[in-house]
């Protein structure tokens, strides 16, 4: 998805006056030194500016200071991770005292979320395989008093 040219021209600027916790994290994680992931810094992406983007894992990573908890600011922050996701792409919010405490405690939640992640995905992708198809179902013997398949239930998950 391609961001209209103020976006860019934001993301540029962004790029050469970013937070020190940004800084670190971006130090971090630069050269595929997490796990071979390749991160792009001050990226945008539609409408927004994100602080680190991950295209391989559809991620973006979000430095959040002490002004995201107040005013409107949350609300926004909502609005912006529903566009992502409906975009593609989820959003994960670190924040700054966490990386200014311990980077590496970030890069380790970065990972275990990505981790995690995966391991949703291949989940959902064992379950849908285990699920049978429609025509598999219909090629089954059934009841023909209950409709349903020799162990119960009928085989068709809602």
């Amino acid at each position: 998805m391609d961001a209209p040219r103020t976006t860019k021209d934001r993301a540029k600027s962004l790029r050469r006056q970013m937070s020190l916790p940004e800084v670190l994290l971006w130090k971090a994680i630069k050269g595929r030194k997490l796990n071979g992931l390749a991160f792009r810094k001050q990226h945008p992406l539609g409408p927004y500016v994100l602080d680190f983007y991950c295209d391989a894992k559809r991620l973006a990573v979000e430095v959040d200071g002490g002004s995201h908890s107040f005013g409107d600011r949350p609300a926004r922050d909502q609005r912006r991770d529903a566009w992502l996701l409906a975009n593609g792409v989820t959003t994960l919010r670190l924040s700054a005292s966490l990386i200014l405490d311990d980077v590496d405690d970030a890069t380790r939640a970065i990972l275990a979320y990505v981790e995690d992640e995966a391991g949703s995905a291949s989940r959902r992708r064992a379950e849908w395989a285990a699920t049978p198809s429609v025509s598999a179902l219909a090629r089954r013997s059934t009841s023909p008093s209950t409709g349903l398949r020799p162990g119960g239930g009928s085989g068709v998950t809602e």
